[in-house]
Protein backbone atom coordinates (compact mmCIF):
# COMPACT_ATOMS: atom_id res chain seq x y z
CA UNK A 1 0.00 0.00 0.00
CA UNK A 2 1.61 3.27 -1.18
CA UNK A 3 1.96 6.51 1.51
CA UNK A 4 -0.28 8.52 -0.38
CA UNK A 5 -3.39 7.80 -2.07
CA UNK A 6 -5.06 9.53 -5.34
CA UNK A 7 -3.11 11.75 -8.19
CA UNK A 8 -2.44 14.83 -8.62
CA UNK A 9 -4.48 18.14 -7.24
CA UNK A 10 -6.12 15.16 -5.38
CA UNK A 11 -3.69 13.49 -3.53
CA UNK A 12 -3.75 12.50 0.33
CA UNK A 13 -2.09 11.32 2.97
CA UNK A 14 -3.95 9.73 5.99
CA UNK A 15 -3.49 11.21 9.37
CA UNK A 16 -2.80 8.45 11.50
CA UNK A 17 -4.70 8.77 15.44
CA UNK A 18 -6.60 11.68 14.14
CA UNK A 19 -9.78 11.91 16.48
CA UNK A 20 -8.84 12.05 20.05
CA UNK A 21 -11.90 10.76 22.31
CA UNK A 22 -12.13 11.25 25.51
CA UNK A 23 -11.58 8.00 28.43
CA UNK A 24 -14.69 6.23 28.55
CA UNK A 25 -16.05 7.26 25.09
CA UNK A 26 -15.86 4.68 22.03
CA UNK A 27 -17.15 5.39 18.35
CA UNK A 28 -19.92 2.89 17.17
CA UNK A 29 -20.27 3.11 13.12
CA UNK A 30 -19.87 6.83 12.23
CA UNK A 31 -22.14 7.22 9.69
CA UNK A 32 -22.15 11.36 8.78
CA UNK A 33 -19.68 13.65 8.98
CA UNK A 34 -20.15 17.45 8.79
CA UNK A 35 -17.47 20.32 9.17
CA UNK A 36 -18.54 24.16 10.39
CA UNK A 37 -17.57 27.43 8.86
CA UNK A 38 -14.41 27.28 11.88
CA UNK A 39 -13.55 23.60 10.55
CA UNK A 40 -14.49 22.04 13.84
CA UNK A 41 -15.84 18.11 12.46
CA UNK A 42 -19.11 16.79 13.60
CA UNK A 43 -19.10 12.92 13.66
CA UNK A 44 -22.65 11.27 13.91
CA UNK A 45 -22.19 7.67 15.01
CA UNK A 46 -24.60 4.62 16.10
CA UNK A 47 -23.35 4.75 20.25
CA UNK A 48 -23.21 6.83 23.13
CA UNK A 49 -23.10 10.64 22.97
CA UNK A 50 -24.15 10.35 19.38
CA UNK A 51 -22.55 13.60 18.23
CA UNK A 52 -18.74 14.26 19.03
CA UNK A 53 -17.48 17.28 18.05
CA UNK A 54 -13.41 17.87 17.17
CA UNK A 55 -11.58 20.80 16.37
CA UNK A 56 -9.26 20.59 13.22
CA UNK A 57 -6.72 18.82 15.09
CA UNK A 58 -8.73 16.48 16.16
CA UNK A 59 -9.32 17.33 19.96
CA UNK A 60 -12.18 16.82 21.65
CA UNK A 61 -14.52 19.71 21.96
CA UNK A 62 -18.28 18.54 23.12
CA UNK A 63 -20.60 15.64 22.82
CA UNK A 64 -24.40 15.80 22.72
CA UNK A 65 -27.50 14.16 21.19
CA UNK A 66 -27.79 11.22 23.94
CA UNK A 67 -31.40 11.76 24.80
CA UNK A 68 -32.07 12.44 21.75
CA UNK A 69 -31.20 10.21 18.38
CA UNK A 70 -31.66 6.30 18.46
CA UNK A 71 -30.07 5.42 15.33
CA UNK A 72 -27.84 8.20 13.38
CA UNK A 73 -27.43 7.81 9.53
CA UNK A 74 -26.85 11.71 7.55
CA UNK A 75 -25.97 15.16 8.73
CA UNK A 76 -26.15 18.76 6.66
CA UNK A 77 -24.24 21.55 7.91
CA UNK A 78 -26.61 25.07 7.57
CA UNK A 79 -25.29 28.07 6.66
CA UNK A 80 -26.68 29.67 9.82
CA UNK A 81 -24.87 27.68 12.41
CA UNK A 82 -26.97 24.98 12.75
CA UNK A 83 -26.98 21.29 11.44
CA UNK A 84 -29.54 19.01 10.13
CA UNK A 85 -29.59 15.68 12.20
CA UNK A 86 -31.73 12.47 10.25
CA UNK A 87 -32.04 9.40 12.06
CA UNK A 88 -33.38 6.49 10.29
CA UNK A 89 -34.10 4.55 13.30
CA UNK A 90 -37.27 7.04 14.51
CA UNK A 91 -37.92 8.72 11.03
CA UNK A 92 -36.80 11.83 11.27
CA UNK A 93 -34.80 14.93 10.70
CA UNK A 94 -34.16 17.70 13.38
CA UNK A 95 -32.57 21.43 12.64
CA UNK A 96 -30.49 21.55 15.73
CA UNK A 97 -27.94 24.22 16.94
CA UNK A 98 -24.39 23.27 16.72
CA UNK A 99 -24.19 22.74 20.67
CA UNK A 100 -27.23 19.98 20.19
CA UNK A 101 -30.53 22.41 21.21
CA UNK A 102 -33.35 21.18 18.83
CA UNK A 103 -35.47 24.15 16.56
CA UNK A 104 -37.29 21.91 14.38
CA UNK A 105 -38.40 18.36 13.77
CA UNK A 106 -39.86 16.97 11.01
CA UNK A 107 -41.45 13.35 11.02
CA UNK A 108 -43.18 11.62 13.99
CA UNK A 109 -40.71 10.11 16.30
CA UNK A 110 -40.55 6.12 16.56
CA UNK A 111 -43.55 6.17 13.78
CA UNK A 112 -42.85 5.00 9.96
CA UNK A 113 -44.86 5.44 7.08
CA UNK A 114 -46.32 2.40 5.99
CA UNK A 115 -43.41 0.53 3.72
CA UNK A 116 -42.42 2.14 -0.02
CA UNK A 117 -46.59 4.65 0.39
CA UNK A 118 -44.08 7.52 -0.87
CA UNK A 119 -45.55 8.95 2.54
CA UNK A 120 -42.73 11.04 4.73
CA UNK A 121 -40.80 8.82 6.28
CA UNK A 122 -40.03 5.39 6.58
CA UNK A 123 -36.42 4.96 7.11
CA UNK A 124 -34.85 8.28 5.59
CA UNK A 125 -31.08 8.99 5.10
CA UNK A 126 -30.54 12.58 4.01
CA UNK A 127 -30.75 16.58 3.75
CA UNK A 128 -29.52 19.21 1.45
CA UNK A 129 -31.29 22.75 1.96
CA UNK A 130 -31.93 24.82 -1.74
CA UNK A 131 -29.93 28.36 -2.06
CA UNK A 132 -33.66 29.98 -0.42
CA UNK A 133 -33.20 27.56 2.38
CA UNK A 134 -35.83 24.40 1.38
CA UNK A 135 -35.18 21.35 2.70
CA UNK A 136 -34.90 18.36 1.15
CA UNK A 137 -35.29 14.87 2.52
CA UNK A 138 -33.73 11.57 0.86
CA UNK A 139 -36.43 8.50 2.00
CA UNK A 140 -34.02 5.75 1.49
CA UNK A 141 -34.75 2.56 2.83
CA UNK A 142 -38.08 2.39 3.32
CA UNK A 143 -39.14 4.34 0.49
CA UNK A 144 -37.83 5.89 -3.09
CA UNK A 145 -38.54 9.44 -2.20
CA UNK A 146 -37.76 12.67 -2.28
CA UNK A 147 -39.45 15.03 0.13
CA UNK A 148 -39.03 18.63 -0.11
CA UNK A 149 -40.44 21.24 2.71
CA UNK A 150 -40.48 24.85 3.60
CA UNK A 151 -37.68 26.14 5.67
CA UNK A 152 -40.29 25.94 8.29
CA UNK A 153 -41.14 22.28 8.12
CA UNK A 154 -43.99 22.31 5.89
CA UNK A 155 -44.76 19.72 3.08
CA UNK A 156 -44.55 21.33 -0.27
CA UNK A 157 -44.46 18.12 -2.77
CA UNK A 158 -42.48 15.04 -3.64
CA UNK A 159 -40.45 12.81 -5.99
CA UNK A 160 -39.99 9.27 -7.05
CA UNK A 161 -40.76 6.09 -7.13
CA UNK A 162 -39.05 2.57 -6.68
CA UNK A 163 -37.25 1.39 -9.53
CA UNK A 164 -34.29 1.50 -11.99
CA UNK A 165 -35.68 4.22 -14.63
CA UNK A 166 -34.84 7.46 -14.60
CA UNK A 167 -36.63 9.61 -11.36
CA UNK A 168 -36.63 5.86 -10.27
CA UNK A 169 -35.02 5.09 -6.86
CA UNK A 170 -33.24 1.71 -5.24
CA UNK A 171 -32.01 3.51 -1.73
CA UNK A 172 -31.74 7.06 -2.14
CA UNK A 173 -29.09 7.09 0.05
CA UNK A 174 -28.18 10.77 -0.04
CA UNK A 175 -28.70 13.92 -1.11
CA UNK A 176 -27.04 17.26 -1.71
CA UNK A 177 -28.15 20.69 -3.21
CA UNK A 178 -25.15 23.42 -5.03
CA UNK A 179 -26.09 27.02 -5.42
CA UNK A 180 -27.99 27.29 -8.31
CA UNK A 181 -30.40 24.63 -6.70
CA UNK A 182 -29.78 21.32 -8.56
CA UNK A 183 -30.32 18.57 -6.48
CA UNK A 184 -28.16 15.31 -6.76
CA UNK A 185 -29.28 12.10 -5.02
CA UNK A 186 -26.94 9.06 -4.57
CA UNK A 187 -28.83 6.24 -6.11
CA UNK A 188 -26.98 4.09 -4.10
CA UNK A 189 -27.69 0.50 -5.39
CA UNK A 190 -28.55 1.36 -8.61
CA UNK A 191 -25.08 2.46 -9.10
CA UNK A 192 -25.39 6.41 -9.87
CA UNK A 193 -26.09 10.14 -9.02
CA UNK A 194 -29.21 11.31 -10.62
CA UNK A 195 -29.63 15.07 -10.84
CA UNK A 196 -33.04 17.47 -10.41
CA UNK A 197 -34.15 20.53 -10.89
CA UNK A 198 -35.18 22.33 -7.58
CA UNK A 199 -38.75 21.15 -8.33
CA UNK A 200 -37.85 17.36 -8.90
CA UNK A 201 -37.52 17.55 -12.87
CA UNK A 202 -35.32 14.77 -14.08
CA UNK A 203 -31.84 16.10 -15.73
CA UNK A 204 -29.15 13.70 -16.43
CA UNK A 205 -27.18 10.97 -14.02
CA UNK A 206 -23.88 10.22 -13.61
CA UNK A 207 -22.76 6.67 -14.02
CA UNK A 208 -19.73 4.67 -13.49
CA UNK A 209 -19.48 4.25 -9.91
CA UNK A 210 -20.44 1.57 -7.22
CA UNK A 211 -23.04 2.02 -4.38
CA UNK A 212 -22.23 5.52 -4.09
CA UNK A 213 -22.75 6.58 -0.37
CA UNK A 214 -22.00 9.55 1.00
CA UNK A 215 -22.33 13.18 -0.99
CA UNK A 216 -20.50 16.76 0.11
CA UNK A 217 -20.56 19.13 -2.53
CA UNK A 218 -18.48 22.27 -2.16
CA UNK A 219 -20.00 25.58 -2.17
CA UNK A 220 -19.77 28.77 -5.03
CA UNK A 221 -19.87 27.88 -8.55
CA UNK A 222 -18.32 25.19 -10.24
CA UNK A 223 -18.07 23.28 -6.96
CA UNK A 224 -16.33 19.77 -6.97
CA UNK A 225 -18.62 16.32 -5.59
CA UNK A 226 -16.49 13.92 -3.49
CA UNK A 227 -18.78 10.89 -3.32
CA UNK A 228 -17.97 7.99 -0.92
CA UNK A 229 -18.19 4.80 -2.77
CA UNK A 230 -19.08 1.33 -0.36
CA UNK A 231 -17.93 -0.77 -3.16
CA UNK A 232 -18.75 -4.55 -3.40
CA UNK A 233 -19.82 -6.43 -0.72
CA UNK A 234 -21.29 -9.85 -2.50
CA UNK A 235 -19.21 -13.00 -1.94
CA UNK A 236 -18.95 -12.97 -5.77
CA UNK A 237 -17.07 -9.53 -6.01
CA UNK A 238 -15.87 -9.00 -2.91
CA UNK A 239 -12.27 -8.79 -3.70
CA UNK A 240 -12.80 -7.63 -7.21
CA UNK A 241 -10.26 -4.88 -7.86
CA UNK A 242 -10.68 -1.26 -9.17
CA UNK A 243 -14.36 -1.19 -7.75
CA UNK A 244 -13.86 0.30 -4.04
CA UNK A 245 -13.99 1.00 -1.06
CA UNK A 246 -13.03 4.18 -2.46
CA UNK A 247 -14.15 8.29 -2.99
CA UNK A 248 -14.21 9.70 -6.24
CA UNK A 249 -14.33 13.12 -6.92
CA UNK A 250 -16.73 14.85 -9.84
CA UNK A 251 -17.25 18.42 -10.75
CA UNK A 252 -20.38 19.86 -11.20
CA UNK A 253 -21.34 18.58 -14.94
CA UNK A 254 -20.90 14.67 -14.22
CA UNK A 255 -16.93 14.69 -15.01
CA UNK A 256 -14.83 12.21 -13.38
CA UNK A 257 -12.04 13.98 -11.97
CA UNK A 258 -10.32 11.67 -9.83
CA UNK A 259 -10.28 8.11 -7.68
CA UNK A 260 -9.03 8.28 -4.25
CA UNK A 261 -8.51 4.68 -3.05
CA UNK A 262 -5.72 2.49 -1.72
CA UNK A 263 -4.20 -0.72 -3.06
CA UNK A 264 -5.95 -2.84 -1.57
CA UNK A 265 -8.77 -0.26 -1.20
CA UNK A 266 -10.23 -2.86 1.22
CA UNK A 267 -8.53 -2.69 4.84
CA UNK A 268 -8.22 -1.49 7.98
CA UNK A 269 -5.01 0.54 7.32
CA UNK A 270 -4.23 4.66 6.19
CA UNK A 271 -5.97 5.30 3.79
CA UNK A 272 -8.04 2.13 3.29
CA UNK A 273 -10.93 1.81 4.00
CA UNK A 274 -14.23 -0.80 4.60
CA UNK A 275 -17.23 0.98 4.79
CA UNK A 276 -17.34 4.94 3.82
CA UNK A 277 -21.02 6.26 4.22
CA UNK A 278 -20.63 9.57 5.27
CA UNK A 279 -17.93 12.36 3.65
CA UNK A 280 -17.12 16.10 3.91
CA UNK A 281 -14.50 18.35 3.14
CA UNK A 282 -12.97 21.47 5.32
CA UNK A 283 -12.04 24.49 4.30
CA UNK A 284 -8.20 23.48 3.37
CA UNK A 285 -9.39 20.41 0.96
CA UNK A 286 -8.86 17.71 3.57
CA UNK A 287 -11.74 15.18 3.90
CA UNK A 288 -12.93 13.65 6.71
CA UNK A 289 -14.60 9.71 6.15
CA UNK A 290 -17.06 8.22 8.69
CA UNK A 291 -17.60 4.60 8.06
CA UNK A 292 -20.23 1.91 9.41
CA UNK A 293 -17.15 -0.62 9.79
CA UNK A 294 -18.86 -2.40 12.42
CA UNK A 295 -21.83 -3.50 10.44
CA UNK A 296 -19.94 -3.75 7.45
CA UNK A 297 -17.28 -6.07 9.32
CA UNK A 298 -18.40 -10.08 8.58
CA UNK A 299 -19.18 -8.66 5.26
CA UNK A 300 -15.92 -7.74 4.10
CA UNK A 301 -14.03 -10.36 6.33
CA UNK A 302 -16.19 -13.23 6.42
CA UNK A 303 -13.42 -15.50 8.15
CA UNK A 304 -12.16 -12.71 10.10
CA UNK A 305 -13.94 -12.56 13.74
CA UNK A 306 -14.87 -9.04 14.47
CA UNK A 307 -12.16 -7.04 16.65
CA UNK A 308 -13.68 -5.46 19.66
CA UNK A 309 -12.86 -1.72 18.23
CA UNK A 310 -12.02 -0.64 14.38
CA UNK A 311 -11.48 2.19 13.13
CA UNK A 312 -14.69 4.45 11.70
CA UNK A 313 -13.31 7.77 11.29
CA UNK A 314 -10.59 9.09 9.27
CA UNK A 315 -9.05 12.23 8.09
CA UNK A 316 -7.37 12.35 4.60
CA UNK A 317 -4.96 15.58 4.53
CA UNK A 318 -4.82 16.62 1.11
CA UNK A 319 -1.02 16.94 -0.03
CA UNK A 320 0.24 20.20 -2.19
CA UNK A 321 1.79 19.24 -5.25
CA UNK A 322 4.19 21.46 -6.30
Amino acid sequence: MTETIGGGQFTYKAEVGWGKLPDGYEFGDVAAVGVDRRDNVYAFHRGEHPMVVFDKDGNFLRSWGDDIFSHAHGIHMGPDDTIYCTDDGDHTVRKCTLDGKVLLEIGIPGKAAPYMSGEPFNRCTHTALSPQGDIYVSDGYGNSRVHKYTPDGRLLHSWGSPGTNPGEFNIAHNITCDGDGWVYVADRENHRIQVFDGNGKYETQWNNMHRPSGLFMTPGKCPLCYIAELGPHLPVNRDLPNIGPRISVWDHTGKQLARVQADPSRGTGPGQFISPHGIAADSQGNLYIGEVAYTSWSRSFPDVPKPKRIRCLQKLVRVENR
